[in-house]
């Protein structure tokens, strides 16, 4: 067949199928466009995705996750996506009602804590802070390394049922980042080995359940569980009690969280705030320069060996 007829098969192909060539050249190149609510998701989303994924975070970078409240302009921008992924019911109440005026047909919405067992809130504290917490389960499931190996590989799935043909590229992308997060689950199991403290005092929200399970730590949260949105007069004597019986001198706070309670059982303890990031969101600094969940673990591993006095 000559170079002429080939070409003017070519356009006859393309008028049968409705395109002109820089239409076909468009949506075979388009990436994918992925909507995820909370930092380890978007993290997770934009390595397995890689060149051919554009994902971005719903939430505004600095705002805590908790208080968000979508914006009309949240629809918008879903129904315009290819996938949404967020964490399940008891973390984002508020997404389950955003995905029933979505147009689910042709959007694939991911609920990255499928497969995960949650846990119940232990220690008898936690917080009433928007989450369902009323029910009693944890839902901050990133902070055990199991479950966000479990989270890439649901990711993952749904990346290649969109887009079978990066299918290749996604499975070794999600391998890669896998492989991190055991890395950092070995360090881990190593750095809090030896520490002269096993409790984690915690002046914010219950949110490291997960972690201090995973590495027989005992975890303790100054926020009660339900009801009250703060601890009462007992529950605080009760927080300063534990922060001079173990000795460490070390209050943990938490990012994008008001440290107001741990400024006041720091000022009666004479203790020193170390932070935690518990990795719902980041600072818009931090989202800049293209902060990685695994490197904010890696700070927490050194904040905790600070703070427990791990040798």
């Amino acid at each position: 067949m000559t170079a002429a007829k080939v070409f003017v098969f070519a356009l006859l192909f393309l008028a049968m199928t409705g395109c002109t060539p820089k239409e076909q050249t468009n949506r075979t190149a388009r990436k994918l466009t992925v909507v995820s609510t909370l930092f380890p998701l978007y993290d997770m989303a934009r390595s397995i995705g890689g060149e051919f994924a554009d994902v971005s975070l719903l939430l505004p970078p600095g705002v805590e996750a908790h208080s968000f409240e979508p914006r009309p302009g949240d629809i918008l921008r879903l129904n315009n996506a290819d996938i949404f992924i967020y964490t399940g019911e008891f973390m984002e109440p508020w997404a389950e009602s955003l995905i029933k005026g979505l147009d689910t047909r042709r959007l694939l919405v991911i609920n990255a804590s499928s497969g995960i067992s949650l846990l119940k809130q232990g220690n008898g504290r936690g917080h009433s802070d928007g989450h369902r917490h009323e029910e009693g389960m944890d839902p901050h499931i990133w902070l055990d390394f199991d479950n966000a190996r479990t989270m890439v590989g649901t990711i993952l799935s749904g990346f290649i049922a969109r887009d079978p043909a990066h299918g290749a590229t996604y499975r070794q992308n999600a391998a890669t980042y896998a492989a991190r997060l055991e890395e950092l689950d070995q360090k881990y199991r190593v750095g809090l080995a030896t520490c002269g403290s096993r409790t984690i005092i915690h002046g914010g929200h219950f949110a490291f359940g997960y972690l201090a399970q995973r590495y027989s730590l005992h975890y303790v949260s100054a926020f009660p569980p339900s009801g009250e949105s703060e601890p009462n007069a007992r529950q605080m004597a009760e927080m300063v009690d534990l922060i001079r019986k173990t000795g460490t001198g070390t209050l943990f706070i938490e990012e994008l969280v008001s440290p107001r309670l741990a400024d006041t059982l720091a000022r009666e303890t004479g203790a020193r705030l170390t932070m935690l990031h518990a990795a719902h969101n980041v600072s818009r600094d931090d989202l800049k320069v293209g902060i990685t969940f695994p490197a904010l673990m890696e700070r927490n591993l050194e904040s905790l060996r600070q703070g427990l006095q791990c040798r």
